[in-house]
């Protein structure tokens, strides 16, 4: 190999070492997250409503500036008044957003289970069919579950599904990182 080739793969090898080391501490940190609100549900999910209401708020005055500048109609207007109204609601009312997003959740679950499984049954005979039969029905009944043990679900529905998704996300990116110092470490050794 020449200087100049070994030069670049020698930068490209140190760069991917150094963002493997990146990855894996972010996965640590998401994990970490994750499992502090698979530990506090409630505070979790409140957290989540009060993220959603600032979005909302700002979303809103964003949305009725632009429907004032555009000249672009009522309808414009009043939605950009609703979503400033549903966020100030979700900020004063952390509770009862969180009840109201935790039945949101349920049914979500029910109508997107029952899809599901329609779809693989229209699969059926692709290989596979089955795994996304069983994930329809898995999503049905967790949906049952929380919708049945509403209102005492309002208070880890919500947190726990964001703590699971934050340590399934998290360990994704430690794997990814490890993979990726693996596969330097094995090229630098050719």
């Amino acid at each position: 190999m020449s200087d100049n080739t070994q030069s670049v793969r020698g930068e490209f090898l140190g760069a991917v070492k150094k963002n493997s080391g990146l990855t894996i501490a972010m996965g640590l940190m998401v994990l970490l997250m994750g499992i502090l609100a698979i530990g506090s549900p409630f505070l979790a999910g409140l957290s989540v409503v009060l993220m959603a209401g600032i979005v909302l708020i700002v979303g809103g005055v964003g949305q009725l500036i632009f429907a004032l500048k555009a000249r672009a109609g009522l309808f414009s207007i009043l939605i950009a008044v609703l979503t400033f109204v549903i966020g100030g609601y979700m900020l004063a009312n952390p509770g009862a957003a969180l009840g109201s997003l935790t039945l949101f959740l349920a049914a979500y679950f029910v109508i997107s289970g029952i899809f599901e499984a329609l779809v693989a049954f229209q699969a059926r005979p692709v290989s596979g069919w089955g795994w996304s039969l069983f994930s329809g029905i898995i999503s049905v009944i967790l949906g049952a579950m929380i919708w049945n043990q509403f209102p005492v679900s309002g208070a880890w529905a919500i947190g726990i599904l964001l703590g699971v998704r934050l340590v399934l996300g998290g360990w994704t990116l430690i794997m990814f990182g490890s993979v990726a110092r693996g596969a330097a470490n094995e090229l630098a050794k050719t």
